[in-house]
């Protein structure tokens, strides 16, 4: 069987499960025939998948909400991993220490749609007025086909075109050792305002119909995301493989020891805490209405697969 599934980012660490599912063949041992695409940003990937074009979306489980109203038509299938995935970093000769969140007072940052959500509810924690004291913005060239939001982002920070990003960790790892940029915020791993870390975190999402109409094929999608957890802590030098494939060579070069770092959180496991404090964000982001219960927002029948691994 066919699946068509997006990632709003492919050069980078953050939705990797569902790529290595896909080229280390976990998904075709489950008898599924899976093409990846990149649909950037997050947001236009959910529109794809509510209009029929894709089956999956392995993305940021927040954004759904940007199309589908109130978790109206679409599902949470298992997480990709845990926890807030993205990394503020600024210009190195700005001289800002790790943990500096108010250092961002009049910079230029880029953020894609979606992942921003994040930073500026982090800025609003700190009462900094993210339309006020901060210029957010898009990365120049991010939208470009085939391009990776993190590595657009790190070419604008060292060709001055920024002062900043928040992006994922392979646009975040490319400054830094470069000199150019200088990592701030990494939510994932307790940096900024207590809490910051549960806003969000990377799952895979699929319609309410497709749920009802190819079950099996979604609980054969959910175990081959388990598998490629499980494979990728096992064997993190996989992630090389899979980059060398896919990846410009220095972006190949980096993939694995992003992956080694980020295995710790592999969990596809979607909790009914985490739930509650993701619609919370949502709630105070203005992308959600009010509370939603979590047999709403998760699809419970994919459940006992998470309890097994």
């Amino acid at each position: 069987m066919s699946l068509r599934i997006a990632v709003p980012d492919l050069v980078s660490p953050s939705y990797f499960p569902a790529i290595a599912a896909v080229e280390l063949g976990l998904f075709k041992s489950e008898g599924l025939d899976a093409t990846l695409e990149l649909v950037f940003p997050v947001t236009r990937a959910y529109q794809e998948l509510r209009a029929g074009r894709l089956d999956l979306v392995a993305g940021a489980a927040h954004a759904p909400l940007y199309v589908f109203q109130d978790w109206s038509g679409a599902r949470l299938l298992c997480a990709l991993a845990q926890h807030m995935y993205w990394f503020l970093v600024l210009r190195s000769d700005l001289g800002v220490t790790r943990g500096d969140l108010r250092a961002v007072r009049g910079l230029r940052i880029g953020a894609a749609p979606g992942p921003v959500d994040g930073l500026r509810r982090m800025l609003r924690e700190v009462d900094i007025d993210p339309e006020r004291d901060v210029k957010i913005g898009p990365v120049p060239a991010a939208a470009g086909a085939g391009v990776s939001f993190g590595v657009a982002a790190a070419n604008a920070l060292a060709a001055g075109e920024i002062d900043g990003f928040w992006a994922n960790g392979m646009g975040a790892e490319i400054a830094v050792k470069s000199g150019t940029g200088t990592l701030v915020i990494d939510a994932r791993r307790g940096d900024g305002p207590p809490g910051v870390r549960h806003y969000t975190f990377p799952a895979l999402i699929a319609t309410e119909q497709t749920i009802a109409s190819a079950p099996n094929l979604l609980e054969a999608a959910v175990r081959a995301i388990i598998s490629a957890q499980r494979a990728l802590t096992e064997g993190p030098e996989r992630a090389t493989a899979v980059g060398k494939k896919l990846f410009p060579p220095a972006e190949a070069e980096l993939i694995g020891e992003l992956i080694r770092r980020d295995v710790p959180y592999y969990d596809a496991a979607i909790s009914v805490e985490t739930v509650t404090v993701l619609n919370r964000f949502a709630r105070e982001t203005g992308i959600l209405s009010s509370h939603v219960p979590y047999e709403r927002v998760v699809a419970t029948q994919f459940k006992h697969l998470w309890e097994r691994q």
